[in-house]
């Protein structure tokens, strides 16, 4: 397996709609096309920030294509698949696979609580739709309501095609768990980036990143270059900004589109309902987060 492609900075793809609140396809390449100028690893597509939960199968299967058809080829792919329930899942991975995507990954099934032998059933039934495809947990307790355990990644290594675990969970010490089983791991908290390269993961997955490409880049580029006082400053002015983009009274990716627009980036619309959608003080908030992104640049790199 061509280990090197997973490693870097890897931004959680935005949900892309037009003024109606339809995904767009337009606004999917416009926003893969800029992600890729800014000299990123790759792209997650349709996890938490691509508002999957909120998406038809359909609609997700649409957001996947055009990504692919942008930069497909061009950089590292991870298409997160899991819908709730497995059928769907696999009708998803399958398209994935035959997209040519890098890699596949999984939420555990959310809502009821299932035994680990289901749930490893669940993501090897989603492997098995896409055979040739390395596939990837995606660990997120405090959204799915379900931990990775030890036994549990000892159950999921008998399949071949595992990759490792994009780990959104926020001790760092679940990172040196996991690559203490061999496999891969993603870091998942922007806020813990650093910490997270230091505990042995392989790159990040984040949600911010989009927003911010230049101050993740320089943190990977910085701790590989052993300058980890430069790194930490980064890092803590990266957690700032994130701080100041939580702030807000509506969703935090709310905010963050409305960050991407003030930067220059694509327009990429607002948020689906039941999300809570920009408000005044939303945008405010990200016109000051755009501001101290733009000083972050200029002063720190």
């Amino acid at each position: 397996m061509e280990y090197e492609k997973y490693q870097g900075i890897f931004p959680a793809f935005y949900a892309c709609y037009d003024e109606a609140g339809n995904v767009s396809e337009e606004r999917v390449k416009l926003l893969a096309r800029h992600l890729l100028e800014k000299g990123v690893q790759g792209l997650y597509v349709g996890g938490s920030s691509g508002e999957c939960i909120y998406q038809s199968v359909e609609e997700r299967k649409r957001v996947l294509k055009a990504v692919m058809e942008e930069v497909g080829g061009k950089m590292t792919i991870i298409a997160h698949v899991a819908c709730n329930n497995t059928a769907d899942s696999q009708a998803l991975a399958a398209q994935a696979e035959s997209l040519g995507v890098d890699a596949i990954a999984s939420i555990p099934p959310i809502y009821f609580h299932l035994p680990e032998d289901s749930i490893a059933k669940y993501w090897n039934d989603i492997s098995d739709a896409a055979p040739s495809t390395p596939f990837v947990i995606y660990n997120i307790p405090q959204l799915a309501g379900v931990s990775l355990s030890v036994s549990l990644l000892r159950q999921m290594k008998r399949n071949p095609r595992l990759l490792g675990v994009k780990n959104s969970s926020m001790p760092v010490q679940d990172i040196q768990m996991w690559r203490d089983e061999d496999v891969l791991v993603f870091n998942g908290p922007d806020e813990q980036l650093l910490s997270g390269l230091a505990a042995g993961a392989c790159g990040g997955i984040g949600g911010t990143y989009a927003v911010m490409p230049e101050l993740f880049l320089a943190i990977w580029a910085l701790y590989h270059k052993g300058e980890m006082e430069k790194a930490r400053e980064v890092q803590n002015e990266a957690c700032r900004i994130i701080y100041q983009m939580c702030s807000a009274d509506c969703n935090l990716y709310a905010v963050m589109k409305e960050v991407l627009r003030q930067r220059g980036g694509p327009d990429v619309g607002d948020v689906r309902t039941p999300l809570a959608g920009l408000t005044e003080k939303g945008r405010v908030v990200a016109k000051e987060s755009a501001k101290m992104i733009a000083a972050a640049i200029r002063e720190l790199l």
